[in-house]
């Protein structure tokens, strides 16, 4: 297990973002009163050992010879012409055989099927006895086969290899099916940027591009790294990163991600990361890491496979030689000793299980939610409490004007425009509210003798009328009296010619995904949803009581809120988990404490990449009910395929041992079982979230 270091000095915020994976791993003891599966095991690099049967799975997971999962585009067009010569071959020794001619006839025959269609079977066999690996599916196969020609089945010998490898190609057809989501967002990388040097532009690298270089990006082409319009505008793609089909408009000013697509207008873009550190770049290496980091019933599956294949095998050695020192009949019991060892291949676990975790993940990415491991999917199914950030999490995180609330002679019309004018020359976030509702260009020679009182707000001529925009502090200042608002939110009172005339209430705006979100949520089980913020009480309150939380805590600092989900962890049930939505930036502890931190809006924030467990591009609350139907649905397929894999091994080897089946009816066993969870676990990348 490898301790991850980050370079926290890239983020602002202070918090250490690193995951301390010898503190935190799978199945340890938070330190609150019940023993709780994390998920921060994060298993780096390939684990080649990973299962004694044999199959190179992509990393070894297997074991049994094949690589499954990879383009070798020569060894896949091949091998239909090698299962049809080999098919061939069977027929006419098969033929031969039936109508009892020559053995000098059918043997050959049989024996150059085998070598055309599992040279490669055998290869692997003793590729895997020279490294050490002797129990893997190679061998047992090769060692059934040799079996049989030396007792004189030559046809199932033939068989064995034929059949097997015919069912190694159909699942390697469908491996092939099940990676292309996982190949479309490792396509989100453009190979060439159009980069402005000398007036020119030149076709390069994106690595060989510096920042604060101008790039040029045309309609239909990808964004090669970030950075921020200079020129220009566009509508853009960006379903690669989000999951979402609407284009996003983008003009001048506006920061852009690499990986999306220009759709109708020609821009020009100052760089802002580098090629390694732009969104595209990191997006494939959070991809490809995922693979290395194992749901806990992939690796429940890796160790028993290492226990069960010389398990099977010392049984099926004991299996041909006990009963014949008694009965003598060593042709009998070696036979059943070969079909015993053929139906007891592992392949249908080894190969199923993560085939289902890593088709769970892709089935996300298309989602738009990044899931940095099968571990972290693996928690989500069991999410018990979810606990939000308020702003930009469940709010849109901009202030806007909510009400006006004119006194009597003034319109809200005329009340927002004198407003307007007196903060038309304020850089304050309030000021910039109440002109963008405004919507209109304040003529500067309207406004004159404006003065910016800090911490009370500002007074300007506007048309000749004094106006003053600021707190009750300032209204006091004035000798003025103001009311309590009936409302929730920030107040921004008016006077004009020394008298109250108002006030303007602005407020965060809550996401419109969000009541969806919660109501969602609840529907799908999740028994607590608490919201977390370090907002005033009050506007924290409203947000609650409108969405319908269970529970809200406000005016806390980050570690404060730290302290708040360790309290809630004391009270989570055994064998549940606590998720933790937030921006990704101020919430680092608490998106490292959380067993899933999810970071919502992040991608372009180096926080949110190192803090959290995953991510939502997309600013939708409501992808996190998507991940949990993902994961939820991911989980029953990994749990059928163990149930159906492990009985039908059991009555498989049971009517082997007891002289039941023969060869034949063996491969079909083991070959038929795989296909068989291999396509139930293909399920998952059918419709996920609509089937929870």
């Amino acid at each position: 297990m490898n301790e991850e270091k980050h370079d926290h000095d890239a983020c602002a915020c202070a918090h250490e973002h690193g995951h301390d994976h010898d503190a935190c791993a799978c199945a340890h003891d938070h330190g609150h009163g019940h023993d709780h599966e994390h998920g921060h095991d994060h298993e780096h690099g390939h684990d080649h050992d990973a299962c004694a049967c044999g199959h190179d799975h992509g990393h070894d997971a297997c074991g049994c010879g094949h690589e499954h999962g990879h383009d070798h585009d020569g060894e896949s067009k091949a091998m239909p012409i090698r299962l049809i010569a080999g098919a061939v071959l069977f027929a006419g020794g098969l033929a031969a055989h039936l109508l009892h001619a020559p053995l000098s006839v059918s043997l050959p025959l049989f024996l150059l099927c085998c070598a055309i269609v599992a040279y490669d079977v055998v290869w692997n066999a003793i590729r895997g006895i020279l490294r050490g690996k002797v129990f893997g599916e190679s061998f047992l196969m090769t060692v059934s086969a040799v079996g049989a020609f030396i007792i004189g089945e030559y046809p199932e010998g033939a068989a064995v290899l034929l059949l097997y490898q015919f069912g190694e190609w159909l699942t390697d057809l469908a491996l092939d099916r099940s990676q292309d989501s996982i190949r479309a967002i490792l396509d989100v990388r453009p190979d060439t940027a159009n980069v402005l040097r000398g007036g020119q532009i030149d076709v390069v690298s994106p690595a060989s591009v510096a920042i604060g270089e101008t790039i040029v990006v045309r309609p239909g082409e990808r964004v090669p790294l970030d950075g921020v319009i200079t020129a220009g505008s566009s509508l853009l793609d960006t379903r690669a990163l989000t999951g979402e089909s609407v284009p996003q408009f983008r003009k001048e000013g506006d920061t852009v991600l690499s990986g999306c697509i220009a759709a109708d207008g020609t821009l020009s873009v100052r760089v802002e990361k580098s090629f390694g550190e732009s969104t595209a770049s990191r997006i494939i290496r959070l991809v490809e890491d995922a693979a290395d980091r194992k749901a806990p019933a992939e690796r429940f599956i890796t160790k028993f496979a290492r226990v069960y294949t010389p398990a099977v095998v010392l049984a099926a050695v004991l299996l041909a030689v006990v009963p014949s020192l008694f009965t003598g009949a060593w042709t009998e019991w070696i036979h059943r000793a070969l079909t015993f060892l053929v139906i007891s291949c592992p392949c249908a676990l080894v190969i199923s299980i993560p085939l289902a975790v890593f088709g769970g993940l892709g089935a996300a990415s298309r989602a738009g939610i990044l899931i940095k491991g099968g571990n972290f999917l693996e928690a989500l199914n069991g999410a018990h409490t979810v606990v939000f950030d308020k702003t930009g999490t469940l709010t849109e995180g901009s202030f806007s004007v909510r009400r006006i609330l004119p006194e009597a002679g003034f319109s809200e019309e005329a009340l927002l425009r004198l407003a307007a004018g007196a903060e038309s020359l304020s850089t304050h976030p309030i000021a910039h509210s109440i002109l963008a509702a405004y919507g209109i260009p304040v003529g500067p020679a309207s406004v004159s003798d404006a003065h910016a009182i800090p911490g009370e707000g500002v007074t300007a001529f506007v048309d000749g009328r004094f106006v003053a925009v600021g707190s009750a502090k300032l209204m006091r200042s004035l000798k003025l009296t103001v009311p309590e608002p009936e409302a929730v939110g920030t107040f921004a009172f008016v006077a004009v010619d020394g008298a109250y005339a108002g006030c303007i209430v602005i407020a965060d705006r809550i996401k419109p995904d969000s009541a969806d979100a919660i109501a969602s949520l609840r529907a799908l089980g999740v028994e607590r949803q608490i919201m977390l913020t370090g907002d005033a009480k009050p506007v924290a309150e409203a947000v609650a009581q409108t969405l319908g939380l269970d529970g809200v805590s406000a005016q806390l600092l980050p570690d404060q809120k730290l302290e708040a989900v360790e309290t809630l962890f004391e009270t989570l049930p055994k064998g549940k988990t606590l998720l933790f939505l937030g921006d990704g930036i101020n919430d680092a502890p608490v998106l490292k404490r959380a067993d899933v931190g999810v970071a919502m809006g992040g991608l372009g924030s180096d926080a949110a990449i190192e803090a959290a467990d995953a991510i939502i591009p997309a600013d939708a609350p409501s992808k996190l009910c998507d991940a949990i139907r993902i994961a939820r649905k991911t989980h029953r397929i990994t749990l059928e395929n163990i149930v159906f894999a492990l009985g039908m091994k059991a009555i498989f080897l049971a009517l082997g041992a007891l002289g039941l089946a023969n060869l034949w009816l063996a491969v079909f066993g083991d070959v038929g079982v795989m296909l068989l969870a291999v396509l139930n676990a293909m399920r998952i990348l059918k419709n996920p979230r609509r089937d929870a």
